[in-house]
Formats: C-alpha cells, structure tokens, sequence
C-alpha cells in the first residue's frame, strides 16, 4: 500500500486557475476581465406564458422605469439599469441596510415564436412589465375532429 500526500488546498487552486482560464479566454479587446457584465444584484421576475403572449414581470422597486435600458438582439432580451445609491450622509443612523443598491442585469432567451417588433413594456409601482407577443402565425389552431 502507497501513502499519498493529500493537500486539501490544491482543490482551491485548482478552482482558481480554471476561473483565471475563463477571465482570460472571454477577456475582450480593451482588456476588461471575462465577465461579461458587472452586476451588483438581480432583480427577481415572474414570467407568465399566455396563448397569445408571454409576460415578465421584474421587481424594481426604487428605479426610475425611464433609466432602464431594454434591448432585444438576436433572440435574447436584455434588462440593464441601476438603483441609485444613498449618499454617506443619508445613510447615517442606519442600523441595517439590506436593500441592495448599484446596476442591475438581466438577460431572457426567446424562442422564434414571439414578435420582436411588438415588444412593450410599462412600469407600475416598482414592478416593470414587459409584454411580448406571439407571431400570429405561430398560434395553435383548434382542429375538429368529424366522426
């Protein structure tokens, strides 16, 4: 029987260097780290599938809905903003702060099915809403069955 030295710390390093391996594999040409985008949290968000239509609902409570950013390239929907930080000053006398402050990321694969060019969105007391429509052409067709 052979004794094998075991080093609990090369699993980390090993973490380590794979995760350096991906910075530096999607780094891109000005030679920003491999994370695509910086997020300082998510919002969370309901999608809702209807027959002609698809829903998300976002959670945004304190961000303007004028200074989010919604874009729609190649299939994939991308919700990008920021909630505002406080001030030093106005955070003075907190004892807890736990609501999450900075930009926020989110992005939606869509199947071929949705219209692209019809994409609305609304905000509402910190919820945004983003309605996406079904081609017509795309809709189940009830067939009848004769017998």
């Amino acid at each position: 029987m052979t004794l094998r030295h075991y080093e609990p710390w090369s699993l980390l390093s090993q973490a380590n260097a794979l995760s350096k391996l991906f910075d530096e594999r999607f780094a891109n040409e000005e030679g920003e780290s491999g994370h695509v985008v910086a997020s300082d949290w998510v919002p969370a968000v309901d999608i809702k599938v209807e027959q002609d239509r698809y829903v998300i609902l976002a959670d945004l409570p304190g961000v303007d809905p004028k200074t989010i950013d919604i874009t729609m390239e190649n299939g994939v929907l991308t919700l990008r903003g920021e909630r505002a930080s406080e001030s030093e000053e106005a955070r003075a006398g907190y004892k807890r702060v736990e609501r999450v402050r900075g930009t926020f990321y989110r992005r939606f694969t869509l199947p071929d099915s949705v219209d692209t060019e019809s994409i609305t969105a609304r905000g509402n007391n910190g919820v945004l809403e983003i309605v996406i429509p079904k081609h017509e052409k795309v809709q189940p067709r009830r067939i009848a069955v004769n017998g």
